[in-house]
């Protein structure tokens, strides 16, 4: 998961994995009565930033604060596989053919899921944690290799979306899958914190947690919430596009940062779980706009899973807001749906 850097004073640079940094000259107030107000600290592994409009009868800071931090806190609780004591984590422990009483939010992930899968013909699934602890990118990973087709074969028997059911507010398994929200976590913790913030009368802000974010509103000085998007490089950042955000939510999904090689074959962290096996196709990254970071963030993956010509083809479909940055002989090529080039400049009615 991801974060991003601001570029100048005013755009904030998102790719996959990082931290924001605020620069003072953005945060200055504008003489109205109005200033900006900002925090961030570290969460899930990288960290969180919210940047909103402070008004004279808004609470204090530190009241915006404790209010986030406690949304994050229990999303930690409930859904972080890298607690032994999380909701998700007790879950993952059970044999097969056990229940568990879950929090209405993992519920929540868990049928969202359930509906990606669908409609990838289980591609994305939220099952994949014993693979990826198998080729070394989980929690529980020893060794970033290529696994014997053996190892592959006896884990794939543990992975399949179609092992879990909800009844109730129980969450059960037939076989002994283990779940990972990792791609779904953080988009759900910004749309919490987004929601909170609105019930505190803030309706200008920018919320961001691992790179996933959403934005309202617009700056003290009137201008809009400014986004750069980066090219898929390891080796420095830069901006590939610069969008403007007004009530939506947006996630970047890559694979260039958290991958190894083995006898000249590139392995990254996103997974197809028909194969078991890193996905090998040329696209870098994607891009979605939704007015739901939660679908933001699922989206991104589920399309990177995808590749470029089956992820095209479902964002058409499904009318989703996507940009794809594919690797070509000569760098990198970038391809946008009508959707994204709608919402990357548009306001909310």
């Amino acid at each position: 998961m991801a974060g991003g850097l601001l570029r100048g004073d005013e755009d904030l640079f998102i790719g996959r994995f990082g931290a924001v940094v605020m620069l003072g000259a953005f945060l200055a107030g504008c003489g109205n009565g109005e200033t900006m107000e900002s925090f961030g600290g570290p969460t899930m592994g990288s960290t969180y930033s919210i940047q909103y409009v402070r008004h004279a009868d808004l609470p204090a800071p530190a009241q915006v604060r404790s209010e986030v931090e406690k949304i994050l806190a229990e999303v930690d609780q409930q859904m972080s596989t890298y607690r032994a004591d999380s909701d998700i984590s007790r879950f993952n422990a059970l044999p097969s053919d056990r229940c568990q009483s879950m929090p209405a939010p993992v519920l929540e992930l868990v049928r969202v899921g359930e509906q990606l899968s669908q409609q990838s013909q289980g591609s994305y699934d939220l099952t994949v944690e014993p693979l990826m602890n198998l080729w070394g990118f989980g929690p529980q990973g020893r060794e970033e290799k290529v696994p014997s087709p053996a190892a592959l074969a006896g884990v794939r028997q543990r992975v399949g979306y179609q092992h879990l059911h909800i009844d109730g507010d129980q969450l059960c398994k037939d076989a002994a899958v283990e779940v990972d929200f990792n791609s779904v976590a953080a988009g759900y913790a910004v749309d919490a914190i987004a929601a909170r913030l609105e019930a505190l009368g803030i309706h200008d802000y920018l919320a961001e947690v691992t790179g996933e974010l959403k934005a309202s509103g617009r700056k003290p000085d009137g201008s809009a919430w400014r986004i750069a998007l980066e090219e898929p490089r390891d080796d420095q950042q830069v901006a590939e596009r610069i969008i403007n955000i007004d009530g939506y939510g947006v996630s970047t999904s890559g694979d260039y940062r958290n991958y190894f090689q083995q006898r000249g074959q590139r392995y990254s962290h996103t997974f197809d779980a028909r194969s078991g096996a890193p996905v090998l196709h040329n696209l870098a990254s994607v891009t979605v706009i939704h007015p739901s970071a939660l679908m933001a963030d699922g989206l991104s993956t589920l399309l990177l899973i995808l590749g470029p010509e089956r992820a095209w083809d479902y964002a058409e479909k499904h009318q989703i807001g996507a940009f794809f940055v594919i690797r070509a002989d000569t760098g990198f090529v970038t391809r946008t749906t009508p959707a994204f080039e709608r919402l990357s400049g548009a306001k909310t009615e």
